[in-house]
């Protein structure tokens, strides 16, 4: 599955503690590096005596996230997912196990956030220039988003859970799950890293991150939450992850400007149009990679008061970046409070 770079960018935590918190028990380290979905994922272990082989546990990686790929991607035009939306059909189809999964989890998060998040919405990320395609700046008229609108909307696809299978109302609707797969992988990896017997580990697939215990120094994984900032690159806050999964999501790098308006890559998919409120980025942490995955986009598309509202109503810790008159404020919810670092 691949996304474009700058919205890998916008997405990325910095990493603070993966390699300058290990300098001096570099033998203790196991780092694991390669490339998926478009971006990169680094996977940083400690052992503490468990008896790893590198290559083999490299291996077992590539293969999971070659058949996520083959899974869930858009960009091969054999994969299970593009296959699906290649079909003109509103009959019953049968998924695997696990696409069915991230599909039907990504519908539920669309429900209680009111359709905020959409695994439909491609079309419409597409018409206003920032797909896979060549930025088009011309800005589309209020019909042509109309038109492209009624192809659009999680309803229009129908479950069961029993046999796996899902079915199209409208035979013309698609799925991209870029705003979920990462954190699927992230949350598919760590269930492989725990089944080793592996305790402490650090895994990042595009910006989304899981951590679990402590690094090579004995001290939690402590994360950078990146400033809202266009032109450069400085952390804001810091935080410690211990089995916890953390998301990011901002509109801060990825925008274009015409005729004096800005227009954000984050797309409503409600009112098909690029989100408009004071929301710079948002970080949502959460047992599952996957959720705090696809609640970050929910909120980001949501607004800050919206946001901050579903987070207390669902119980997820969230961090809310909000711009002002003159500059940038921090918000943040009861439930995010311990992950602060002192």
């Amino acid at each position: 599955m691949k996304v474009n770079v700058i919205q890998f960018f916008l997405l990325i935590a910095i990493l603070l503690t993966s390699l300058c918190a290990c300098q001096n028990s570099n033998e203790e380290l196991v780092a694991i590096n390669g490339l998926t979905m478009g971006t990169s994922y680094s996977i940083k272990i400690v052992p503490n005596g468990n008896q790893l082989d590198k290559n083999t546990v490299h291996t077992n990686i590539e293969n999971i996230l070659t058949d996520i790929n083959q899974s869930m991607s858009t960009y091969i035009n054999d994969s299970e997912l593009s296959l699906f939306n290649q079909s003109k059909i509103t009959d019953w189809q049968v998924f695997s196990e696990d696409l069915y999964r991230v599909i039907e989890h990504g519908t539920q998060v669309s429900a209680i956030s009111n359709g905020a998040f959409d695994v439909t919405v491609g079309p419409l990320v597409n018409l206003w220039g920032f797909g896979p395609h060549p930025y088009n700046r011309d800005i589309p008229s209020d019909p042509v988003i109309q038109s492209v609108k009624q192809h659009i909307g999680y309803e229009k696809l129908n479950f069961d859970a029993a046999a796996h299978r899902i079915a199209k109302s409208d035979p013309a609707i698609t799925i991209d799950l870029s705003g979920i797969a990462k954190g699927f992988a992230v949350d598919k990896i760590a269930q492989y890293l725990n089944e080793l017997g592996i305790e402490d580990y650090l895994v990042e697939i595009g910006g989304e991150l899981i951590g679990k215990g402590t690094n090579a120094n004995d001290l939690a994984w402590q994360i950078g939450i990146e400033q809202a900032k266009p032109l450069e690159r400085s952390v804001q806050r810091v935080i410690s992850l211990d089995n916890i999964a953390m998301a990011t999501s901002g509109d801060y790098r990825n925008y274009f400007e015409k005729d004096g308006v800005r227009y954000s890559h984050t797309i409503d998919p409600v009112t098909g149009k690029p989100i408009h409120h004071r929301l710079a980025a948002v970080t949502v942490l959460h047992s599952s990679a996957m959720h705090a995955d696809t609640l970050a986009t929910a909120f980001m598309v949501s607004g800050p008061e919206k946001s901050l509202a579903l987070a207390n109503e669902i119980g997820v810790a969230l961090y809310m970046i909000i711009k002002t008159n003159t500059g940038f404020e921090e918000r943040y919810n009861e439930r995010f409070k311990p992950f602060q670092t002192k």
